[in-house]
């Protein structure tokens, strides 16, 4: 088809879906008034609150419906569905990781639901699986949600979330023989799984209401011992703060298990940091470190000495020695000073550390010795992002992984002593990769900042000021967004499109500092540093605000919720998922009080003041043409409760005018988005690029 004929079949059909012609479900207005310090909040659709209310449930119903009516409507829909089948059905391989005479590795054949777990005993050794969880549920609906070899290498800890919850459940595999043990820990969240002798420590909260499990704020976080063979009713409680309900408690031990380490956290960064002695059998908990402007975390234990890297004293991060007989902070000794560049992690491998620096939002491999010197560095394929590296202390060879927007992830083995990296592993993606190119520029924000921005497209593309663009961003929890394969925007690149990634303030990418400039009330620095970047894209011939599309999930819902509020004339589609847009009730439900660090809160009245000012729902006004949304979300998010999405499409739907569509999308079986079944994945990335390219009146390649 011509490309002039497909566009005329595309402007009839988009006057025929126009939200003139979509009947939106009409949702019920209660009178429900809020009192802010002062200032009263209208909240109209409080009842969307209640997951379990019948008129919530139709509500939900009648809007999946209109929202299918129109998705499956678009003529090209299963165009880009067989191309995202067709794309994601490659072979993908994890790091290998490699525990006493074990090796282990996740992979998956294509299009699996969920990834396999295969182990083989020794590298000559016949593999088998382990763990599949696509046996676990119909549907793939039942992740692996963490695991942990025990330090005897016997068994396997290893905890699930059905529908994508925050919940999870402990199970146990003995490894030699791939048996499950009797072991069931449930109402698990937010933990890891610790070995010591014959069990493992656990964080838990106590449910008291399980049908309002996934709304309910999350109080009284408390670490448990299992010792296997037993009940969870047997289990021993190690450690619980009664007077602060909203904190949370994660312990740690050492690879000799010599030592239990304790971190309490407040909210998303910083926290505070104890350890005791395993080998006293009534050692008191020693504190590290005061809680909660800084961050600390245990790289290894070596000659009884803890290496601890922590951006105390260093927004960059630094690497300190720490006697355990000396622990104040005066005796700890600088191992690596901070840099120019945030030290990002560092792991002991083979007698040395591997570390691993982010330079401009993208990695950089160096070897170091324990004294702290820089020996190698690592020679990488190019501008992008590393995974691991995954080794042992006393293990020669290392893994770790390679990825960039156009080139999924690759496997390599690298030898600690002569720095050799070995392409280990390459999948085979239906894409040249050639043909693509990705260039890093540094634009100027609203205040002066220079902003680091990624825009990949083909290389061939002529930039006339009328390119559709995808532009993403986060800018929260210092979180960076460093160069990774976006498999979903590649029927968008090949379609002529050009995918963009704002590196924002709130993020990680240059230390705390930057993390800092864009929280509390410094929020609105992340929202103009999106808006700045469509503008240079604006002004430098790339595009115009016709053919701009901006997306982002949870923090980047409420960045992309925020953006289209306040720009609404500079955005064609807008893509929020699973976003926060209740910026006045967030912390009511779930986890949500741990983000007040990076947010405030309203209840307090100067936070109240700023976070008005830009939360999403607060301001939808009336009668304003906004962009094509869709808003994507779940039932089963436990960490964003999908109210926020619900409020925020019911005001959209009632105040928005003109013809772009707004469209919430409610998967059933899901959650925040973390293993979410690969069926899901394809149905949901199918609607979203489809609904973009449609509104961007862009053609598939064919």
């Amino acid at each position: 088809m011509k490309k002039s004929s497909f566009l005329i079949i595309v402007t009839i059909l988009v006057m025929q879906v126009s939200a003139q012609n979509i009947h939106y479900p009409e949702a019920q207005k209660v009178d429900q008034v809020d009192d802010y310090h002062g200032n009263k909040v209208e909240d109209p659709y409080r009842w969307l609150e209640d997951e379990n209310s019948q008129e919530t449930k139709k509500w939900i119903e009648e809007e999946n419906v209109i929202s299918r009516e129109y998705l499956e409507a678009i003529p090209f829909r299963t165009v880009i569905r067989d191309r995202l089948q067709e794309l994601w059905n490659y072979e993908r391989s994890g790091i290998p990781f490699k525990k006493g005479q074990w090796i282990f590795c996740f992979r998956n054949t294509g299009v699996q639901n969920q990834s396999v777990l295969y182990v083989k005993q020794g590298c000559d050794g016949k593999e088998r699986v382990l763990l599949d969880p696509n046996k676990l549920s119909d549907g793939g609906t039942t992740s692996l949600a963490d695991y942990s070899v025990s330090h005897d290498y016997k068994y396997l800890g290893y905890s699930t979330s059905v529908g994508g919850s925050d919940w999870n459940e402990i199970y146990v595999l003995d490894i030699a023989t791939g048996k499950l043990l009797s072991d069931h820990i449930k109402w698990v969240k937010f933990s890891g799984i610790s070995w010591y002798k014959d069990g493992f420590y656990y964080s838990s909260y106590d449910v008291k209401d399980e049908s309002k499990a996934l709304t309910t704020k999350n109080e009284y976080h408390k670490v448990y011992y299992h010792k296997l063979g037993t009940s969870q009713k047997s289990d021993v409680l190690i450690y619980e703060n009664k007077e602060f309900p909203l904190r949370n408690y994660g312990v740690y031990t050492d690879r000799d298990e010599k030592y239990l380490f304790l971190s309490e956290s407040a909210s998303t960064s910083g926290n505070a940091f104890y350890f005791k002695s395993l080998e006293r059998k009534k050692a008191d908990w020693i504190k590290l470190a005061d809680g909660f402007e800084f961050d600390y975390q245990i790289v290894s234990v070596i000659d009884d000495k803890f290496y601890l890297l922590t951006n105390d004293g260093a927004p960059n991060n630094q690497l300190f020695l720490v006697d355990p007989k000396k622990p104040s902070r005066d005796n700890w000794a600088v191992v690596i000073p901070e840099k120019e560049h945030v030290l990002e992690s560092v792991n002991h491998i083979g007698g040395k550390f591997v570390v691993n620096y982010m330079e401009h939002a993208s990695n950089k491999l160096y070897v170091y010795s324990l004294a702290g010197e820089k020996l190698k560095a690592i020679e990488l394929p190019g501008i992008g992002t590393v995974g691991g590296p995954v080794g042992e202390p006393d293990e020669k060879e290392f893994f770790y992984s390679y990825t960039s927007y156009t080139v999924p992830s690759r496997i390599y083995t690298c030898n600690i002593d002569n720095i050799a990296s070995k392409l280990y592993f390459a999948p085979s993606v239906q894409l040249n990769s050639d043909e693509y190119i990705t260039t890093q520029v540094f634009y100027q924000s609203k205040d002066g900042t220079k902003v680091p921005m990624f825009i990949t497209h083909k290389k061939d593309i002529e930039l006339n000021g009328d390119c559709p663009v995808l532009l993403y961003g986060y800018g929260g929890f210092n979180i960076s967004l460093t160069p990774s394969f976006r498999l979903t925007a590649i029927p968008f690149l090949e379609a002529g499109g050009i995918y963009v990634v704002a590196n924002l303030r709130g993020g990680g990418e240059y230390g705390q500092e930057w993390h800092l400039a864009g929280t509390k009330q410094n929020k609105q620095n992340v929202f103009d540093d999106f808006i700045a970047a469509a503008e240079y894209l604006i002004e430098n011939n790339y595009t115009n605000p016709k053919r701009i599309a901006i997306q982002g999930g949870s923090n980047g819902g409420l960045l992309v919720g925020a953006c289209m509020t306040q720009r609404p004339d500079l955005f064609k589609v807008a893509l929020p998922a699973v976003g926060v847009m209740d910026m006045l009730r967030f912390q009511k439900f779930t986890i949500g009080w741990a983000w007040t660090g990076d947010y405030g809160s309203s209840d307090n009245a100067e936070d109240f003041q700023y976070i008005y000012k830009y939360s999403p729902l607060h301001n939808i006004q009336e009668g304003v043409e906004y962009p094509a949304t869709l808003v994507t979300t779940a039932d089963h998010d436990d960490r964003v409760v999908p109210a926020h999405s619900f409020k925020f499409m019911a005001t959209l739907q009632a105040k928005n005018r003109g013809d772009n569509p707004v469209l919430i999308r409610i998967e059933t079986m899901a959650g925040h988005g973390a293993g979410k079944p690969t069926a899901k994945q394809i149905e949901e990335a199918t609607d979203v690029m489809s609904f973009m390219m449609f509104n961007l009146r862009m053609e598939p390649a064919q």
